[in-house]
């Protein structure tokens, strides 16, 4: 890659850091589209494709993927990174056996906390507690303060087991480490409805509808917009 190249991709990199995102994306495409090909920017702009919401992103995601993981000297949090966006995109797109199998092999070659996250909350989504209940506890034990790890085990008691009551005290302490916490914020909303407090459920729900939504939210926008409406 050239210099005029370096400078280009170090521009869309800062205007995604600035939260430009329509700008990063436009100038990610351009780049693209020249055939430049640095993981420094492919992967970001993974991620904002992975955020759209359109199916056709997400098969771009994954022939992006297949491309960077061929270049040299990627770094070992850059490996893991290709990995972790592959299987969103193939759980996004239907395949989420292969997206679990993907990072089960991955986190058997180096675990790290962004694999925990992710894999934890697929064992969800495939309504396995038998392997999502020691993989979340283990994940617990990798780093007790990580919200999205007590809040993957709120929704694994909540929707896996049915434990209301123990769920609960998972999303209590996610919510207290990270008060904006989309999901956190709409499943404490449903215990606030329950409670008949239907003030307090506007004010989590109206909170969570101003959040980033990642691919890996079970809260989607149209789930809390209908939400909303339901107790108006």
């Amino acid at each position: 890659m050239g210099i005029m190249d370096a400078i280009k991709v170090r521009k869309a990199i800062a205007l995604q850091q600035k939260g430009n995102l329509d700008e990063a994306m436009a100038e990610y495409e351009k780049l693209y589209s020249q055939n430049i090909l640095d993981a420094g920017y492919l992967l970001p702009y993974t991620v904002l494709l992975l955020k759209s919401r359109k199916e056709e992103n997400y098969q771009k995601v994954k022939d992006i993927l297949k491309a960077i993981e061929k270049l040299p000297n990627l770094s070992q949090s850059q490996k893991q990174q290709i990995h972790l966006n592959y299987a969103c995109a193939q759980y996004k797109l239907g395949h989420l056996p292969e997206a679990i199998h993907l990072l089960e092999a991955s986190h058997q070659k180096a675990p790290c906390g962004n694999t925990y996250e992710a894999l934890g909350y697929f064992y969800i989504e495939a309504n396995d507690a038998e392997k999502g209940l020691p993989y979340n506890l283990e994940a617990l034990d990798y780093d007790d303060e990580d919200p999205i790890v007590y809040d993957n085990l709120g929704q694994l008691y909540y929707r896996v087991i049915g434990d209301k009551e123990k769920a609960l005290t998972y999303f209590q302490k996610a919510h207290e480490l990270k008060e904006s916490q989309i999901d956190t914020l709409y499943f404490l909303s449903l215990y606030d409805i329950e409670n008949g407090d239907l003030e307090a459920a506007q004010e989590k729900l109206k909170q969570a509808q101003e959040g980033r939504f990642s691919p890996l939210n079970y809260a989607t926008p149209e789930m809390i917009e209908a939400k909303l409406k339901e107790i108006a």
